[in-house]
């Protein structure tokens, strides 16, 4: 069986991202064709795993970003962030070119990018940047849950203007695409309602009459098995019962909320329409606990997991 070569960006080393991937990747059984290049300042990456007593396995490598650092850990520092901000792109630069088969993403400090002038929203945006990817987006799974999200890092009071009947087809399109990744050919995809009771008519808003359900009959025609708009209060429920293998949601707390609920701590975050291969764990750099030796390292070890699944697959979006 082939190597498949997994590039880890090891995040804000002042955060939880450099414990939870070292933990991840020396306490679990890895497979003989999987290798690890973990990208980030490398000097003090081997200083926190000496700090947590961790012996890395064979096929562990290391690529350094070419900053000096400090640990400091729960700090914000503007010089760890531009830090982070090449482990990135060390790490889709060697997935571009091949000489990488997926990319983990350890969390970043948003705050941290933007005292040091790299402005983005976050990981999504930039990745689909450096790959020159036009239509992406971004899928959370955890708890017996997978959900899309049509919008991502906008404000709650932003969210009807910038919904629009492309978005929310590409959402449906893109998580689609995903379930066929995932081994599920006719997968069943559920759409949230942007108002209470999904609009109940147009009594509660418009956006389902005007924007959702033409999506979804427009995503029909090209043949992806989707639900009509439905209320927000129920879908998750109903996904957990069965009747959806994954839910679009109309805003990032919609769908992040009930998965988080039952799901904290081994949720995965996985990029869809990238021409790479990308997954993180589902939560921030967790400042409050960094340097504790407190972190799980679950949600890190599922996205390598599925990382690795996914790398074995032809890439649709490739």
């Amino acid at each position: 069986m082939a190597m498949k070569r997994i590039g880890i960006s090891i995040g804000d080393i002042n955060g939880i991202g450099p414990e939870v991937a070292l933990k991840a990747v020396a306490e679990s059984k890895w497979s003989d064709n999987v290798e690890f290049m973990l990208h980030g300042p490398v000097t003090e990456m081997k200083r926190q795993m000496r700090a947590l007593k961790l012996e890395m396995p064979e096929h562990v490598y290391y690529r350094d970003v070419g900053i000096d650092v400090a640990w400091n850990p729960g700090k914000i520092d503007a010089d760890v962030s531009r830090a982070a901000d090449l482990a990135i792109r060390q790490v889709v630069a060697g997935c571009m070119s091949g000489s990488l088969d997926a990319m983990v993403t350890a969390p970043i400090c948003k705050e941290g990018f933007h005292k040091a002038g790299i402005d983005v929203p976050g990981h999504t945006e930039l990745l689909a940047e450096l790959t020159g990817a036009e239509t992406f987006g971004m899928m959370l799974i955890g708890g017996g849950l997978r959900v899309m999200l049509a919008t991502r890092h906008v404000p709650l009071s932003e969210v009807p203007k910038s919904l629009t009947q492309q978005n929310i087809c590409e959402a449906i399109e893109l998580t689609g695409q995903a379930l066929k990744l995932f081994g599920l050919e006719d997968g069943k995809i559920g759409v949230c309602g942007l108002n209470p009771h999904a609009g109940d008519g147009g009594v509660i808003g418009n956006e389902e009459i005007e924007l959702i359900n033409p999506a979804i009959i427009a995503s029909r025609e090209k043949g992806f098995n989707v639900s009509d708009a439905v209320p927000a209060d129920t879908i998750f429920y109903e996904a957990l019962r069965g009747d959806y293998d994954a839910v679009v949601a109309m805003y990032h707390d919609q769908g992040l909320a009930p998965l988080k609920m039952i799901g904290f701590d081994e949720g995965i975050n996985v990029t869809l329409g990238l021409p790479i291969i990308r997954t993180s764990p589902d939560h921030g750099t967790a400042f409050d606990i960094a340097g504790k030796n407190e972190a799980s390292p679950r949600s890190m070890k599922n996205a390598i997991d599925l990382a690795v699944e996914m790398a074995a697959k032809p890439n649709p979006w490739k």
